[in-house]
């Protein structure tokens, strides 16, 4: 007798679904302007529902590496049959209460630990929306989210030493110019540096290990590699000067702190999740300078119960003693400082590196400096709408770690560090103002004279 009353249930709500599924009144919207880019939100919208229906709403990618993410969340209809993503709840799945962009921060990938990897900027990803009832789809969309503007260029660097991409926003400039450096294990990442670019700077998304002809193990860095970028991007006939700002993140903090401390032309510096100190292997410049790695105590690698490691303290405390060495010196450097820090990562103790890299400016009487502070945010903090990553391979450790991070306040903390990011860049490397005839909606520099030597020039050329 139960058997035979659940048949008649299931078939009950069988016959619900397909008459819904068959309702063209039901219908998926995904209002998203013009364009649609990556750092931008969506507004998710499904109408034609009978009032206070129990609907899933799902979303699915796939990315460079063929990994899939998804996310999925439980929605009511309203008494109109409405549900917005920006005012319904969510009542289960991959996250609970209201998001307008739940769906897309907290897709997770079905091979776990993977980060969300998208390596070509001059392509959208695809990200396939679908409303479902009982396994039964309702509706369905797909919104390309772009990364390139109209009229942004992408240039490979080819030539010289050094690798990586080059993005030029339309129109002659010249423009304020932006170097990202990227974390140790991503080779080339060109999302921030293409979105960047829509916004009317000259970026350079720089690799520098694992890709191309660049090493993908290494034992020491040379500080010169930076330098011919800093002084190519300088160069550039498109790029306003004086100075140029950097964008980095993880290992390439320190990188971008030696940049500063070392090398002329840097107005502006972005430090995401770095340390004071250099890490991973010796920095080498000009056969007369060579920065030790900050010491690693691997008797505070915390092996977890669910097989993961936890290696926040592993790192030493850069003020100890004999740590100094280490200490990457930017009393030296002119430019302005952004320290960025989230109290839940992961990967090391970025609040400590960010307050010690601060202190280090105020002992030498220096001022130059804001400090933004992040909590239950973890390690990756990437573009808005950038899925958050809990946990990834370290290719140091050569394991899986705990990045940190609560999804919620991980991805507030992407939207807001991101206008941040831009705001800072804006005060110290110029104003901008609208390009005409641009459809995107790019800002540029304003028109001055520029002289350039024949060396920069000839740098130019070798790379484009």
């Amino acid at each position: 007798m139960t058997f035979l009353k659940r048949s008649v249930w299931k078939l009950y709500w069988k016959g619900i679904v397909a008459k819904l599924s068959l309702d063209s009144r039901v219908s998926l919207q995904l209002s998203v302007g013009p364009c649609s880019y990556f750092d931008e939100p969506v507004d998710v919208k499904v109408t034609g529902l009978p009032p206070e229906q129990s609907v899933e709403v799902r979303s699915k990618l796939t990315d460079s590496k063929n990994v899939s993410f998804e996310a999925l969340a439980t929605f009511c209809s309203d008494k109109n049959g409405h549900i917005d993503l920006a005012r319904c709840p969510s009542l289960g799945g991959s996250y609970s209460g209201i998001q307008a962009m739940g769906l897309f921060t907290s897709m997770r990938p079905l091979v776990p630990h993977s980060r969300l990897t998208k390596r070509d900027a001059s392509t959208p990803l695809s990200i396939d929306i679908e409303v479902t009832c009982n396994g039964l789809v309702l509706a369905k969309d797909t919104v390309q989210r772009r990364f390139l503007g109209d009229g942004v260029q992408k240039v490979p660097l080819e030539g010289g030493n050094i690798r990586g991409s080059l993005f030029l926003p339309p129109g002659p400039g010249p423009f304020p110019a932006i170097l990202d450096v990227p974390h140790y294990g991503g080779g080339l990442t060109e999302l921030r540096a293409s979105l960047l670019a829509n916004k009317g700077y000259v970026v350079m998304a720089l690799a520098y290990r694992g890709y191309q002809d660049l090493p993908k193990v290494m034992d020491k860095l040379d500080l010169e590699y930076f330098e011919e970028a800093v002084t190519f991007l300088r160069a550039h006939p498109k790029v306003k000067g004086p100075g140029i700002g950097i964008l980095s993140i993880s290992k390439g903090g320190d990188l971008a702190l030696a940049m500063s401390a070392f090398l002329p032309g840097v107005s502006a510096t972005v430090f995401i999740n770095g340390c004071n100190a250099n890490t991973v292997f010796p920095l080498h410049y000009n056969g007369t300078i060579t920065i030790p790695p900050l010491n690693i105590d691997t008797g505070k690698i915390i092996f977890r119960k669910d097989g993961l490691l936890d290696i926040r303290d592993a790192l030493l405390d850069p003020m100890m003693e004999e740590n100094h060495a280490s200490v990457i010196p930017i009393e030296r450097a002119n430019c302005h400082f952004m320290f960025v820090a989230s109290e839940d990562d992961g990967n090391w103790n970025s609040v400590l590196f960010s307050e010690q890299a601060a202190q280090r400016l105020r002992d030498h009487g220096k001022e130059n400096f804001e400090v933004v502070r992040y909590p239950k945010a973890g390690h990756f903090l990437d573009v808005p709408y950038m899925p958050h990553c809990p946990t990834s391979f370290h290719p140091v450790v050569g394991s899986v770690v705990v990045m940190g991070g609560e999804a919620k306040a991980h991805a507030e903390a992407q939207v807001d560090l991101w206008k941040r990011v831009q705001e800072f860049f804006r005060r110290h490397l110029g104003r901008r103002r609208p390009l005409s005839g641009w459809s995107g909606g790019c800002l540029g520099g304003e028109n001055v004279e520029r002289s350039w030597t024949v060396f920069n020039l000839l740098m130019f050329y070798v790379y484009v």
